[in-house]
């Protein structure tokens, strides 16, 4: 195990920090993407906003390597290129649960907000906002785990991070290689999952915690 560690310890480290830097980077471009066109898609008429839904779930499903490929060919062998089109793949959870959750909020709260005086504005950041933030935040959390995946691809185009031992160990059945991969990644999205949970904890007002966080 010393031995290992001796001849890929740095390596390890330096693509532990690459992996990381993409995943947080890309989610939370995504999340800020996610949540301003969730909101958007909130604000138009149902029957509008349920033509583009199905538009969306279409492009969620191109894979993940035929996107970058497309950017690669367009911008180069550059992080820029990889953070992108990972930020777009993290934007669609997080788009689709913002959606959800507002038009989830019970219409007597909004009721309510503008028999206060609120401004659609108001109301939006202070009743919607906060009472669909836990659905908001879930979408946040799948968003970030499965960023954690998707990032290995950025070795397909020579941009680093955890996926190089996994392409570098399965081209030469090294499963030493795949494994020293593999299992930070998994640790990695384990990590991000827990904090996210504390954190979909926090926002979630005290009479809906039940059975959330844990």
């Amino acid at each position: 195990m010393k031995a290992l560690f001796d001849t890929y310890g740095g390596m390890l480290a330096k693509a532990i920090a690459i992996h990381t830097g993409y995943v947080l980077i890309s989610t939370a471009a995504g999340f800020l993407l996610g949540l301003l066109l969730g909101i958007l898609l909130s604000r138009l008429p149902r029957k509008t906003a349920g033509t583009f839904m199905p538009v969306l779930s279409v492009f969620q499903t191109i894979p993940g390597l035929v996107f970058i490929g497309l950017l690669f060919m367009a911008l180069g062998m550059v992080p820029a290129t990889v953070i992108i089109s990972l930020s777009i793949y993290a934007m669609f959870p997080v788009l689709k649960n913002t959606y959800t959750g507002i038009l989830g909020v019970e219409p007597k709260y909004i009721e309510a907000a503008k028999g206060c005086g609120m401004s659609r504005l108001q109301a939006l950041v202070k009743v919607e906002l906060p009472l669909a933030m836990p659905t908001i935040v879930a979408g946040l959390r799948m968003s970030a785990v499965y960023t954690v995946s998707w990032t290995v691809l950025a070795a397909m185009i020579g941009q680093g991070g955890l996926g190089d031992f996994v392409y570098q160990g399965t081209n030469s059945n090294n499963n030493t290689l795949i494994l020293l991969g593999a299992i930070p990644a998994a640790v990695l999205a384990v990590a991000i999952g827990a904090v996210i949970d504390l954190l979909q904890k926090a926002v979630t007002p005290r009479g809906l915690r039940k059975g959330v966080g844990k």
